[in-house]
């Protein structure tokens, strides 16, 4: 099927509603990338609609509509459903091998440690002795190229000791999930809001060969892990304080991302009644905080 690529720039507070106003104007898949000065050329790559834990304070959107559908009037009709004027954009006819090539060029092997790689379907892994993940880009956020996501498989590669029970909340596309079965998590839960997440995470494990449960939140009550992982926005971090911390046994251990440097010390704050929180690691203006549940609480 032959496609036109419709692209413009967004900041980071309007990338959601785009993201849910241009599929209800028609958008096959909508891909978000880093169009800061630098080109980092980093990007998340969704289907009708996806969550992430954040966005780049510009960033380029290119989304897909059947090339004998009218691109310009769809983002005209998008622009009124948020109300907003519609942006400076172009459009570009794409033929079938066009845009696959497109997609897939975006996504390479991304090495997060000595031994963990990242690997979307269609490359052969780098290194054949490290552990590799292999992924699709997909409907759910969640393909290793965020700072926020590398972030929490920082941690899983460095910290993460074989035999402990792991809580991905938020899993998107299941990527921490899966990086902690395959780095010796003895068991491995993620829960989402959004049903294709789940269904995404599903898929993933499954390619992956690895063994998780994947649900809605509230599917994991009443247990408690040695280690729980939340890479989602600060303010549903702060708001979910209680129950995550519900959810980690005595000494285990908690990592919190998705977190703007200026947004640190307020989440740190909300957990910092049962753990002893602190920044653990920083990529591009995004940290990560990690802390061990105390007995006492």
């Amino acid at each position: 099927m032959a496609l036109a690529a419709l692209r413009f720039d967004s900041t980071a507070e309007d990338v959601d509603r785009w993201l849910d106003a241009l599929p209800r104007a028609g958008a096959l898949s909508i891909d978000i990338a880093d169009a800061g000065p630098r080109g980092a050329g980093e990007s998340a790559l969704y289907g009708e609609h996806g969550s992430a834990p954040g966005w780049w304070p510009r960033n380029r959107v290119t989304a897909l509509f059947p090339a004998d559908v009218d691109a310009e009037s769809m983002l005209q009709h998008a622009a009124c459903l948020l109300g907003v004027p519609v942006p400076r954009h172009s459009i570009e006819a794409l033929a079938d091998a066009d845009w696959v090539r497109e997609s897939q060029s975006q996504f390479i092997p991304i090495r997060i440690s000595e031994r963990l790689w990242i690997v979307p379907s269609w490359h052969e892994p780098v290194d054949r002795d490290a552990i590799s993940i292999v992924l699709d880009p997909g409907l759910a956020f969640g393909t290793g190229s965020h700072p926020t996501t590398r972030l929490c498989l920082t941690w899983l590669a460095r910290e993460l000791a074989s035999g402990l029970a792991v809580l991905d909340y938020g899993c998107g596309s299941g990527i921490l999930a899966i990086a902690a079965a395959k780095l010796g998590a003895c068991s491995v839960t993620g829960v989402d809001v959004d049903p294709e997440a789940i269904a995404a995470s599903r898929m993933n494990a499954q390619r992956n060969q690895v063994n998780a449960a994947f649900g809605e939140p509230g599917s994991e009550a009443h247990q408690f892990f040695d280690v729980v992982v939340a890479n989602i926005l600060a303010g549903p971090l702060v708001v979910l304080a209680p129950l995550l911390a519900s959810r980690v046994r005595v000494h285990g251990r908690i990592v919190l991302s998705g977190i703007l440097e200026s947004q640190r010390d307020d989440v740190a704050a909300a957990y910092s009644q049962w753990f002893n929180i602190e920044p653990w690691g920083r990529e591009e203006g995004w940290i990560a905080l990690a802390g061990v549940r105390s007995a006492v609480s």
